[in-house]
């Protein structure tokens, strides 16, 4: 089994333990993923808002760039980790096919760079690949240390899902509750598991955005969470590198740990911690996984 894979910007930065923790996990799941040769931003964020035809241009080279090297490796699917190239590249894909206005001028700059995008490659989210290629079962059979006694909130953040995946329920997605239940843990119910993080508000209304992610937290703790994942490395980043300020904002002590869903499935498959960035946290597990014979317990 075999994807192409897009990292996309944030994964070779500020999203590298998301990066290094997926690589890892597929790796010893025995799936391959080819980086996709040459690739660039997907226009996502700021290229959105200022043009979106420019944006459209910038995903579509990337696809076509993913058609040319299907072949290669025998699979049009494309892993797209990142919530925002995720929805970027999806966006891309539904214009150029629904408005033939916009496919006629993407594919006339594109021909300016010998590519061309025929619609053949699908862009697809580790979430989806993980549950709905490989399967619970594979997964739960690579579990080395059930995270047992580890209440995990499950963030989706408000892009994978919406609005043009349809491996889940837009509203209520329950995937990755059942990958990290899968893993021993238990997921804990709340409300605000799509509401947005804030996103780039943190760089440019810090106040609002900062409150946002405050909100998700306040409500992950209360409801007795030990750690949030999420599947966005923007989400992870608001949540995780604000914690600081919003302690001394709000008089509340946060302190609550944020990692990627692929770094949790890597503690569960006794990958080490260092392949799987968990250094690169700034907040520390509050509740530790000790492995042990048998399984893993939760040492205070």
């Amino acid at each position: 089994m075999n994807y192409l894979y897009y990292p996309g910007c944030s994964l070779k930065g500020t999203g590298r333990a998301y990066e290094e923790s997926i690589l890892s996990v597929f790796e010893n799941l025995g799936v391959g993923l080819t980086e996709l040769e040459d690739w660039n931003c997907c226009g996502a964020t700021a290229y959105m808002a200022i043009s979106e035809l420019k944006a459209f241009g910038l995903s579509a080279r990337n696809l076509a760039l993913a058609e040319k090297q299907a072949a290669k490796i025998g699979s049009t699917d494309m892993v797209v980790p990142c919530a925002a190239c995720f929805l970027g590249l999806n966006k891309a894909q539904r214009y150029l096919k629904d408005y033939p206005k916009v496919s006629h001028q993407i594919n006339d700059a594109l021909k300016s760079a010998n590519l061309s995008y025929s619609g053949t490659i699908r862009a697809r989210h580790p979430l989806d690949v993980l549950v709905n290629d490989i399967g619970l079962e594979k997964i739960s059979q690579q579990v080395k240390n059930p995270l047992k006694g580890l209440k995990v909130a499950c963030y989706y953040g408000c892009q994978i899902v919406r609005p043009y995946a349809d491996f889940d329920d837009q509203h209520n997605p329950i995937i990755m509750d059942r990958l990290i239940q899968a893993l021993g843990a238990t997921t804990i119910e709340w409300p605000l598991k799509t509401r947005c993080c804030g996103g780039s508000l943190t760089g440019t209304v810090q106040d609002v955005g900062m409150r946002l992610s405050y909100l998700l937290l306040k409500e992950a703790k209360k409801r007795g969470a030990d750690v949030v994942v999420t599947a966005c490395p923007l989400c992870q980043f608001n949540l995780e590198c604000y914690q600081s300020p919003m302690s001394s904002e709000y008089k509340e002590n946060i302190n609550l740990p944020v990692a990627y869903f692929t770094q949790l499935m890597g503690r569960a498959m006794n990958i080490a911690d260092k392949k799987l960035g968990m250094q690169r946290l700034f907040v520390p597990p509050k509740a530790k996984v000790t492995m042990a014979e048998g399984g893993a317990h939760v040492s205070k």
